[in-house]
């Protein structure tokens, strides 16, 4: 229930980002409901992956290099989808929707963990 709403909640989050970048493109909310189910099977068979290849440059730069592999899986999940419906301009944009999406990620995690 739990890997489900979060596919939910980065639906919305998308959408929301969408809203303000003309550099990122969702079509509707199924391709956003599309590409956060893509998203989440990319994070849970490659990120393991990817981390533990980059392990010595993530230790170098205190994890921040870890925004670089959801940039870089937020590229290949608009690659998987399509281009007109689920479109990132450049690599640039797809870190920002990473950091942007790790933000709300947490606080939204951190509400429901003080509301429990």
């Amino acid at each position: 229930m739990k890997w489900l709403s979060g596919i939910v909640i980065n639906a919305i989050v998308f959408i929301a980002i969408a809203g303000f970048t003309q550099s990122f493109h969702v079509a509707s909310i199924w391709v956003a409901l599309g590409a956060s189910f893509v998203l989440a099977v990319l994070n849970i068979l490659l990120k393991p992956i990817l981390i533990i290849l980059t392990l010595p440059i993530n230790f170098l730069t205190l994890g921040f290099f870890t925004f670089v592999i959801n940039a870089f899986l937020l590229q290949l999940t608009s690659k998987i989808v399509g281009s007109s419906a689920f479109h990132i301009d450049t690599f640039g944009i797809a870190l920002l929707i990473a950091i942007a999406m790790t933000i709300v990620n947490m606080a939204i995690s951190s509400a429901f963990r003080k509301e429990v």
